[in-house]
């Protein structure tokens, strides 16, 4: 814990690119552990790589946090006891450190060039083991390393990593981790830019900040001997890690746009909910037991713990996800439902509406779709219908089984009559009207409301009828028949 016994946890993304699902569950396992425990949560902006660095990506990044409901106590938008949280703008506070080090004996500068460490790596592992860097500049006297010093070059900075013995990291997922030191290159620590790498900012950020528990990916655990060495060269106590389990695409290979959604993003374009993919990323690698797998944000916040992260990859169902979006669909009121619509219109227009519909529209087409929805983006093709007058379908579909264009017509005439005829153009009284029409007419429910289906919406299979009719409105409803039965009486047959 911290000095003041709080828990403090930081998720430090690097801005090179959309938000990756791996990153976003660290998040969301972070934020998990602070909002239990009454901790800060801090938001850290990891930006010394500036050569990777993409325009928009920390705006981007900060989006997709607030999209599935995370907020933060401390960061770069919101301020706080340690600012900048911006790496980029901390540089002396890691030159001085490394200087530190430097004076103390655990670091040395470094003149190799590009060239002989470029040599060095395709050179493979040497003799004991060790592969990286061969230490040349760590034990040179001032004279051989000006001599070595092309005239003007600027230094990097590498630790001096222990020629023997083991580092040992308690993980919290993974227990008791060994690592022999030799086989630990001399790793750089500043660049000659003046930036730092990962294995030197992180320390110091984290130590100044106060965090006490670090979650990261599982590739970082191979640098944890090196993290671990510089605290205690330094002589600060280190927090506690955890390493977490790589997410596996279906395939069990690791997951990439290659083989599937990767970003955040992408499912958010997908028409994924926020609140699917905060439960759905919560329990991928970890669990409460083996059958839950739907929570509410309280009882993720209530039962999650580390302890219960699973060490072996956590493998992203595309089946799972759907179905657990499905639910959350079915599970949203009328308005919930329309609104979510609206925002995702909004942010994703679909081609097959021109502008935005009203929110009455919206209220109107939820109870209409939702059991038909896997993702949001499945509305706008359900209901397309209701946005253009200019509905297209084969004469030959009005036409259902058992019946011919002439019937077909007498149908649609007497159904287009006792339409027009109501007071009250709405779902209930039109099927109370239709359904004792089919006696009358001699016809079963399905012809008629299947030639209805087609002439109204173009389609055999659209969502309930009635109440798209209703949607549609008295007038729209009574065009489309006219513009059914006029195809019917083209087509050669009698009136």
């Amino acid at each position: 814990m911290s000095g003041n016994g709080k828990m403090r946890v930081r998720f430090a993304p690097s801005p090179t690119g959309d938000p990756h699902v791996g990153n976003i569950r660290t998040a969301i396992f972070d934020w998990l552990l602070a909002r239990q425990r009454g901790g800060d949560f801090i938001i850290r902006i990891e930006d010394t790589d500036q050569a990777r660095a993409v325009d928009g990506a920390v705006e981007g990044m900060l989006d997709a946090l607030r999209w599935i409901g995370l907020d933060w106590d401390e960061g770069p938008d919101v301020g706080g006891p340690h600012t900048p949280y911006r790496q980029s703008e901390r540089l002396p506070i890691y030159a001085d450190v490394a200087a530190r080090l430097t004076r103390g004996g655990f670091a040395y500068e470094c003149y190799c060039s590009e060239e002989r460490l470029a040599a060095l790596r395709d050179g493979g592992a040497k003799a004991d083991g060790s592969s990286g860097y061969d230490r040349r500049c760590r034990n040179l006297s001032d004279y051989e390393r000006r001599a070595l010093a092309p005239s003007g070059a600027i230094p990097v900075v590498r630790f001096k990593m222990p020629l023997d013995g083991v580092t040992t990291i308690n993980d919290m997922i993974r227990g008791e981790v060994r690592f022999e030191n030799r086989l630990v290159d001399d790793f750089i620590m500043l660049k000659s830019d003046g930036f730092p790498t990962y294995h030197l900012a992180h320390m110091v950020d984290d130590h100044r900040m106060g965090i006490t528990h670090v979650l990261r990916g599982e590739e970082w655990l191979p640098s944890a001997p090196r993290h671990l060495r510089l605290y205690d060269a330094v002589g600060w106590q280190p927090p506690k890690f955890a390493h977490l389990p790589i997410i596996l695409a279906p395939d069990r290979s690791k997951l990439s746009k290659r083989n599937g959604a990767a970003s955040l993003m992408d499912y958010r374009r997908m028409g994924y909910l926020p609140q699917t993919m905060f439960n759905f990323l919560s329990i991928l690698g970890w669990s409460l037991d083996d059958k839950t797998e739907l929570f509410t944000r309280e009882e993720l916040t209530r039962h999650f713990s580390i302890e219960r992260v699973s060490k072996a990859g956590a493998l992203l169902s595309a089946d799972k996800l759907e179905w657990m979006n499905g639910h959350y669909i079915r599970a949203m009121s009328d308005g919930e439902l329309a609104d979510a619509l609206l925002d995702f219109w909004g942010a994703y227009p679909p081609p097959e509406i021109a502008s935005l519909p009203e929110r009455e529209l919206a209220l109107q087409i939820a109870p209409l779709v939702r059991e038909r929805l896997k993702t949001l983006s499945d509305a706008a093709p359900l209901t397309a219908f209701l946005f253009t007058d200019d509905i297209a379908y084969e004469t030959a579909e009005l036409v259902q089984r058992g019946m011919d264009a002439a019937g077909t017509a007498r149908v649609l005439d007497a159904a287009r009559d006792g339409l027009d005829a109501l007071p009250a153009f709405q779902a209930e009284p039109m099927e109370a009207l239709l359904r004792g029409m089919v006696k009358d007419l001699d016809v079963k429910a399905g012809q008629i409301f299947g030639a209805l289906r087609v002439a109204t919406t173009a389609q055999r299979v659209a969502p309930p009828l009635f109440p798209s009719m209703e949607a549609l409105g008295k007038a729209r409803t009574l065009r489309r028949i006219d513009a059914a039965l006029d195809r019917l009486r083209a087509s050669g047959q009698p009136d």
